[in-house]
């Protein structure tokens, strides 16, 4: 149910469109009606909303500046379904109140992604070849929005799910392995030195990804797999949540005033702990790697491991030449699963891994023009980078040098790590 690399033709994009626009509306067969408006925290956006937005991206960016005589489907739209974009002039609703919208209705969500598909569809064919290049350009952002959306989607799902008491299930029907031991955690050395790390100047990527630039590395290892959550649960166990000692101190103020106890979406029933998972409720696994943390949690369990987390430059170096395998939302399980094998493993799919550093922007890095400059550029600022993808990331949408950011205190994506070491 991915989309395939397509050969670069208009056609080939035609049919990518397609196939990005049928997975976004895949994933939301599962769903109860009641679903759709639902959001419980300002995060974690209701379904219907992530439906029109990808759809209002296509609209603001593409239709209106490109194809001739386009009509909006609804003007209103403008304000109710755009992000975080000033430039627009349309101005947004806040988002934490996107889940008060019982307006439109989900049936006219789903009229307006038609009306869409079909404009997107005639654009493709009909560009001139003097304004091709500009729409080609932002019709791959756009196609990779909605592939981030659809990731956001599942974990969006999932947490506004989790609020209910009877902890439904996402798919019943999804495969929950049995319960295993982790393999032993090795480490691998890196020589370091002078590298270079960033995407060239070839290819798609976004803009935060370059320019492609060097780096001077000092030797340093790095796990071969992700940390487990049996490891964590050795943290736990010890009191890491109840002893300062390890904690940055907004981690440790967030501990207190949230009251973390353990990784989110971790419940003790009956002396034992369970996670909740797109499948509904399953006993912890010891082998899976540990997810759903905050930069913070994986800081303190990294201090009190003795070790740290790896740099972006660490990881990227690290992750050069590896083959771009992995548990993506292409495998189905729509979880995290254990390592197995040999070598470094994990650096692609199963979860985002946090690193130590910062987003911020690259040497000489410019953001583009216009509205569409906001898409990465104004968030350089007190947040995190993460790397390698998820279970519910298409692989697809992924590169080596492809940069995720979010605050350090948010738990709610498919969020893990692995240490690292200067040797």
């Amino acid at each position: 149910m991915h989309p395939t690399p397509t050969d670069g033709t208009r056609a080939g994009l035609a049919d990518e469109f397609r196939r990005v626009r049928a997975l976004t509306e895949h994933l939301c067969e599962p769903l109860a009606i009641e679903d759709y408006g639902l959001q419980v925290v300002p995060e974690a956006s209701p379904p219907k909303w992530h439906l029109a937005h990808v759809s209002w991206f296509y609209e603001t960016f593409l239709l209106m500046p490109s194809l001739d005589g386009y009509r909006p489907f609804d003007p209103r739209f403008a304000h109710l379904f755009n992000s975080y974009y000033e430039q627009t002039g349309s101005g947004f609703w806040p988002r934490a109140e996107r889940g008060l919208l019982s307006r439109p209705r989900v049936e006219e969500v789903y009229d307006y992604r038609r009306h869409v598909d079909t404009a997107m569809l005639r654009l493709i064919e009909c560009c001139d070849a003097e304004r091709w290049p500009r729409v080609e350009l932002r019709l791959r952002i756009g196609l990779n929005h909605e592939q981030q959306h659809q990731e956001l989607l599942l974990t969006d799902i999932k947490r506004n799910l989790a609020h209910n008491p009877l902890r439904p299930a996402y798919r019943a029907d999804l495969a929950a392995p049995a319960p295993g031991a982790p393999e032993p955690l090795n480490w691998v050395s890196f020589d370091g030195g002078l590298v270079e790390i960033g995407a060239g100047a070839e290819g798609f990527a976004y803009d935060n990804e370059r320019p492609r630039h060097r780096v001077f590395l000092e030797p340093f290892a790095l796990a071969d797999r992700l940390v487990s959550n049996a490891e964590f649960l050795a943290f736990v166990e010890d009191g890491g949540y109840h002893d300062p000692a390890h904690w940055l101190s907004d981690g440790w103020a967030r501990v207190r005033a949230e009251g973390w106890e353990a990784p989110l979406y971790w419940e003790r029933v009956d002396g034992r702990w369970q996670t909740l998972t797109l499948g509904g409720m399953r006993p912890l696994d010891p082998a899976e790697p540990v997810c759903h943390l905050s930069y913070y949690e994986a800081d303190a369990y990294a201090s009190w491991a003795g070790k740290s987390l790896p740099t972006e430059a660490q990881w990227e170096h690290a992750a050069a030449g590896v083959a771009l395998a992995g548990n993506f939302l292409d495998s189905g399980l729509l979880h995290p699963r254990p390592a197995r094998g040999s070598g470094i493993r994990q650096l692609f799919g199963d979860l985002w891994e946090w690193t130590a550093s910062a987003y911020l922007a690259y040497p000489g890095y410019r953001a583009p023009g216009g509205a569409i400059g906001e898409y990465n550029g104004k968030f350089m600022c007190n947040q995190m980078v993460l790397r390698g993808g998820s279970c519910v990331s298409s692989r697809d949408h992924l590169r080596l040098s492809y940069r995720n950011f979010f605050y350090p205190h948010e738990r709610w994506q498919f969020k893990g790590f692995r240490l690292a070491e200067v040797e």
